[in-house]
């Protein structure tokens, strides 16, 4: 049986350029079709790259698999995926071309050798699980694309979620909007403290007009940002205190007496010489 294998395995090596030209043909055809796109890459890299996997899977049939050839082979190829935009869908469909391809040359020589059914079975144990495994690289590959791209949009969104506005020499602005969890506070004390300096600011004015609720834990993180911008040397103003707001803060007790603050942006404009700005 296993002299069957080898036989096939160095078969395949024989003849894995052309193999690979056929498989890319197909592929380049398939994946158009599937992702609308043009993809020269596939005319000249991929040829030696499918060459490689054919390559690698002949090894296997002869009881010679390189596990970490394998899964260089599926990082390679789903980086490239991944960099042509290919849907991950249709880069695991794809597989299927290169088990086609390969399967007829199974399928020829067993009508030629009169090779034994079970050695199709044997073929199948070997050859199957290792697309498996580059099926599972490749999902990871894209796992982890998907992952990078949230995270650099969510920290995009929590950017957006801080500006700075300058609204006067030394003076600007952070209209807070939205509620206020532990992670976007520390964006507000780091941004906060950052475009100070940068700004060379002496008045910030923290609005919190569009903050729905400011609790115990709210109130704690202003507290903290007002006291680093006050080692800085930056005044700090916190407007935007409406009078459910200023309930909420009676009713447990915060004590806001070290913190200037105003009813609203005009008020706390005005405290600070800028009623021009206003009026």
């Amino acid at each position: 049986m296993k002299d069957e294998l080898a036989y096939i395995g160095n078969k395949i090596i024989k003849n894995k350029n052309i193999l690979a030209e056929n498989t890319n043909t197909l592929l380049s055809q398939f994946l158009q079709q599937t992702s609308d796109l043009s993809l020269p890459y596939l005319k000249e890299d991929m040829h030696k790259w499918n060459a490689k996997l054919f390559f690698i899977l002949a090894e296997s049939l002869k009881d010679n698999k390189d596990t970490d050839e394998i899964q260089q082979w599926a990082e390679k190829t789903a980086e490239a995926f991944v960099r042509n935009h290919i849907p991950l869908q249709s880069a695991l469909r794809s597989l299927s071309i290169y088990r086609n391809v390969i399967w007829d040359v199974f399928t020829e020589e067993l009508e030629q050798k009169s090779f034994a059914p079970i050695t199709m079975l044997d073929v199948g144990k070997i050859i199957d699980p290792i697309l498996d495994e580059i099926s599972a690289y490749i999902g990871h590959i894209y796992e982890e694309h998907n992952t990078k791209i949230m995270k650099l949009a969510y920290n995009a969104l929590e950017e957006l979620s801080v500006p700075v506005v300058p609204i006067a020499k030394e003076t600007a602005i952070i209209p807070l909007i939205g509620e206020i969890d532990t992670q976007r506070s520390q964006l507000i004390l780091e941004v906060a403290l950052q475009e100070s300096a940068n700004l060379k600011i002496e008045y910030l004015i923290l609005d919190i007009s569009g903050v729905p609720i400011v609790d115990t834990m709210v109130a704690d993180n202003l507290f903290k940002v007002v006291h680093a911008l006050d080692l800085i040397g930056v005044k700090s103003i916190v407007s935007g205190i409406r009078p459910e707001i200023a309930q909420t803060i009676i009713s447990l007790g915060i004590d806001f007496s070290k913190i200037t603050t105003c009813a609203n942006l005009h008020t706390a404009l005005a405290s600070i010489g800028l009623k021009r700005v206003i009026e």
